[in-house]
């Protein structure tokens, strides 16, 4: 049993914890290329939050992680054959009825761990903020919390190098030989805005690429993910730390 994983530790230990920080890894079920499972995101995101929290809690903080929402905004993806979506106004549903029970239970501060580049919370944040003002409401993606170009050769941000290696290191059963991957090409615009980023549209993901990945995974190794999964975990229970430590209306130095 994992005291901070709530789906895996019991009533008898949740009614004598005064929790101070809730994590809610939040993925989807999807397509990624040919190599790896529907489940990519979800496996890193619970695992990642769960090593984060483990490091943090023998730390002192008191941390919970509350079970990965298994979908996500996939509406780039609508015609790719079971990419589960959901609609951003019913995450915002789900959020603000999770935000009430923590609201009410007396644990002020809620991290979103998202998993998946096709969720954005921080409109969603705003709102909830105000219906909930004694809560400290904070989103992250552990994807753009390191430099990818310090641990692969190969960039990409779906399906490529880094989630390959990842996935390899905490999940090898789950990964077919990597010459069953496709080569993560991706379509770029034909309009040099979009490809500077400074105009943003959907990626509809069955145009721009053949495999549903985007970046070359073929170079991935367990290893480099190994290497990966512990510098963001390290640097997530930290932020789990200073976040069990801080009060909300004594944020700012």
């Amino acid at each position: 049993m994992r005291p901070y994983v709530l789906a895996e530790t019991n009533w008898k230990a949740v009614k004598s914890t005064d929790y101070e920080v809730a994590v809610l890894p939040w993925a989807a079920t999807e397509a990624h290329n040919y190599h790896l499972p529907y489940a990519t995101d979800i496996i890193e995101g619970e695992a990642i939050s769960a090593e984060a929290a483990r490091i943090a809690w023998e730390a002192g903080a008191k941390v919970i992680v509350l079970p990965c929402i298994p979908f996500g905004v996939n509406t780039g993806q609508h015609d790719i054959r079971l990419d589960m979506n959901l609609m951003p106004s019913t995450q915002l549903h789900i959020l603000r009825d999770l935000i009430t029970v923590l609201d009410r239970q007396g644990i002020k501060k809620l991290v979103v761990f998202n998993s998946h580049g096709g969720n954005n919370f921080r409109t969603m944040l705003r709102q909830l903020g105000v219906e909930f003002p004694e809560m400290l409401l904070v989103e992250t993606n552990w994807f753009k919390a390191l430099d990818r170009d310090d641990y692969v050769e190969e960039g990409g941000d779906h399906a490529d190098e880094v989630e390959t290696s990842l996935v390899l290191h905490l999940r090898p059963d789950l990964v077919l030989p990597l010459q069953e991957a496709g080569d993560g090409a991706e379509r770029q615009p034909r309009i040099k805005a979009f490809k500077e980023g400074w105009v943003w549209r959907e990626r509809p993901w069955s145009q721009i690429t053949e495999s549903t990945g985007t970046g070359d995974p073929r170079k991935a190794t367990a290893e480099k993910g190994e290497r990966f999964f512990r510098d963001v975990t390290e640097k997530f229970a930290q932020l789990f730390i200073d976040l069990s430590k801080i009060e909300k209306d004594n944020f700012y130095e």
